[in-house]
Parts: structure tokens; C-alpha cells; sequence
């Protein structure tokens, strides 16, 4: 039997400063692959190439990854200034119109990091620049210097919600992350229930309330040896559980058309 496919949502990249690329980085694709149980294909996010719809059809699943470029203040109604860092409007225009169309149709997705933020910017929420900048929050943003080890390494514990959606699937209240970010949210979405935050206040863990689906999303790295790391873990083999029962209830319903 074959596995459920879930599509990587890629970034828009120049190789070697020059070479026009679509990029995922690989811990995502080992996540999806050796955690999930599900198979990994990277999105060309454009929307001269794909449409949400035509995505929706091929896919089982979706991740929105992380990237360097952050969503364009534009679409959650503001102007954008130097503090919003550099933008990938081609996976705007598809990675935020699939989000709601996954709500809708109950079609399951992970967020990370950018992906975390496209959610709730898709909800109709809206995003502070730099959160480092606001008084009483911290610098979250990855180390300039060091090895990946370094730099992808547990930095502060995230507090759950008691009770919540996240506490459950942790089994635990608090957990230890590597939260690696710039921005964060501002203002929640319409449906956007913050489930974890970090020890300043900033939101890092969320999902869509009342969405048939799985909507999970946060604003760490999970993908980050997600095989060993007990936080991670649970989180995508959550995911490709809800992959895996949304592709056998699809593909019953086309068998039975």
C-alpha cells in the first residue's frame, strides 16, 4: 500500500547568490518520511505553476516550512517597512489561500516557524516585525555563529494551556524547544486558539478552532532531529496519523463515486 503524500511548501531562493532555486531543507523531508510515515514532494510555491485546488487534489497533507523571507505585511493590512526583513510573495499567493481552503475542507497541515505565522495571517491575524524589540521579550532569533548544533539547540521551555489540545498530545504541560524566530504574532486570527507560549508572553503554539482537520502549527523547529527529540516526535506522528485517516477516507469516497 502506498504512502500518503504530503506536499513541503518550498521557499523561493537564488543558489550562490544567482541560480533561481525552490528550496526545502532536508530535516523536513526526514521528518515527514522516517516520522510521519508519509512521502515528502516539495511544492514549487508559485502561483503561475500551481493552484491551491490543483494542490488539494495531489496532496494528502500539507507543511508549510520555515524560511528566511517572511509574509508581506500587505496581507495582514499593514505598510511594510525595513524592521519586516525580505519577502517571498509567490508562496504568499499560494501558501495563504491553501491554509484556509485546508480549514474548510477539513484537509490536514503542520505549520513551522514562517508556517506558524502564515496561519494565523490567513485567519485574518496580524504579526509584530521584531519581537525583540518590544519591552519584556526576548531575543528569539537563531545565533549568527556556531554549528547547526549550536544553533538549532534547546533554547526555553514552552507553557501549554492546561488542558489543551497540545498538553494532550505532549502528555506534559511544558516542554523545551528550539524556537528560532524574528517575528510573532500580534494578533490572533479569527479561530486561532494560542494553546503554548514562551516565558515572555510570545505565542508558540497554536491551532484553528473548530476546523474538521488537524491544524496544528508552532513557532519552533521541530523538524530538528525529529526522530529523537521527544517533543518532536509525537507532533509529526500525530500529523502523519491525520494524513494517513484523511487519505483513507478520500480515497474511500472516490471508490464509492
Amino acid at each position: 500500500m502506498s504512502r500518503p503524500v504530503v506536499g513541503i511548501i518550498g521557499n523561493t531562493d537564488l543558489l550562490n547568490g544567482d541560480y533561481p532555486a525552490y528550496t526545502g531543507g532536508r530535516m523536513n523531508a526526514e521528518a515527514i518520511a522516517e516520522v510521519s510515515g508519509c512521502m515528502p514532494l516539495l511544492i514549487p510555491a508559485h502561483p503561475g505553476y500551481v493552484s491551491p485546488h490543483e494542490l488539494m487534489s495531489v496532496f494528502d497533507g500539507f507543511l508549510f516550512t520555515g524560511g528566511r523571507p517572511n509574509v508581506h505585511p500587505m496581507e495582514y493590512g499593514e505598510e511594510e517597512t525595513e524592521a519586516h526583513g525580505t519577502f517571498d510573495r509567490c508562496r504568499d499567493a499560494i501558501a495563504l489561500p491553501l491554509i484556509r481552503a485546508c480549514v474548510e475542507a477539513g484537509q490536514p497541515f503542520l505549520g513551522i516557524c514562517r508556517g506558524f505565522q502564515e496561519v494565523n495571517v490567513a485567519m485574518g491575524g496580524t504579526l509584530y516585525p521584531e519581537i525583540r524589540d518590544l519591552p519584556g521579550r526576548m531575543n528569539h532569533r537563531m545565533p549568527p555563529d556556531g554549528s547547526l548544533e549550536e544553533k538549532f539547540a534547546l533554547r526555553h521551555p514552552v507553557r501549554f494551556s492546561k488542558g489543551g489540545e497540545f498538553e494532550r498530545l505532549m502528555g506534559s504541560g511544558e516542554v523545551m524547544t528550539n524556537t528560532l524566530h524574528g517575528q510573532g504574532i500580534k494578533r490572533p486570527g479569527k479561530r486561532i486558539v494560542i494553546d503554548g507560549h514562551a516565558p515572555d508572553g510570545t505565542p508558540e503554539a497554536l491551532y484553528v478552532k473548530d476546523a474538521p482537520g488537524f491544524t496544528f502549527a508552532v513557532q519552533w523547529h521541530p523538524e530538528w532531529k525529529a526522530g529523537e527529540d521527544p517533543v518532536s516526535r509525537p507532533l509529526f506522528e500525530a500529523f502523519g496519523d491525520a494524513v494517513r485517516a484523511f487519505s483513507v477516507q478520500r480515497n474511500g469516497m472516490r471508490k464509492s463515486a
